[in-house]
């Protein structure tokens, strides 16, 4: 299997935006801590998380991307798994479904990593360590908030890995604040 240095390679790269990296980099950490609780091959989850969105930058509609991306990742030797899982994080456009717990965990990590992040942004010191589940289920009320996230995406990822919304903002706050320093909120 490639390793995470190569996947990093790859998304600098492909991606000049730091704040794309940087959401790419908080996925990974959510997708790690995902692995961890459910038994998952972490470097796959984490690497999975990590190119999720690395081809956004040269094909940022629906369904190049991210299926242009998913063809450069089979070129390069990328597992199988890790592409399906990609795909179905865009299962609408692509008509991949997520058929197995790393596509549905990357799909509920997704959008949820990006909000909590925005919602670190607007505390006084834009830090996730202010960040409480109660602030998140506010922010998720405003429609005005963050609003290019979609809500019933973040719903439905929770649904789809079979936890409660709570649970899981619960879960990949916990994971971000793990991680905090590196992610530099």
């Amino acid at each position: 299997m490639k390793s995470r240095e190569d996947a990093w390679l790859l998304v600098t790269e492909w991606t000049a935006s730091e704040s794309l990296r940087g959401h790419m980099l908080a996925v990974e950490t959510a997708m790690c801590g995902a692995a961890r609780r459910m038994g998952g091959d972490e470097a796959l989850w984490g690497m999975t998380g990590l190119l999720h969105d690395f081809d956004y930058e040269r094909f940022p509609t629906l369904p190049d991307h991210p299926l242009k991306g998913a063809a450069v990742l089979r070129a390069d030797g990328y597992p199988d798994s890790l592409i399906q899982a990609i795909l179905g994080h865009a299962a609408e456009a692509t008509g991949v479904s997520r058929g197995t717990e790393l596509a549905r965990y990357l799909f509920a990590t997704d959008e949820l990593s990006g909000f909590l992040i925005a919602v670190a942004y607007v505390r006084p010191t834009r830090k996730l360590a202010e960040v409480e589940v109660s602030s998140v289920r506010k922010k998720l009320k405003d429609k005005g908030f963050a609003r290019s996230v979609s809500r019933d995406d973040i719903v439905q990822g929770a649904e789809e890995i079979g936890v409660s919304l709570d649970d899981h903002i619960a879960f990949v706050l916990a994971d971000l604040k793990a991680n905090a320093a590196a992610l530099g909120v």
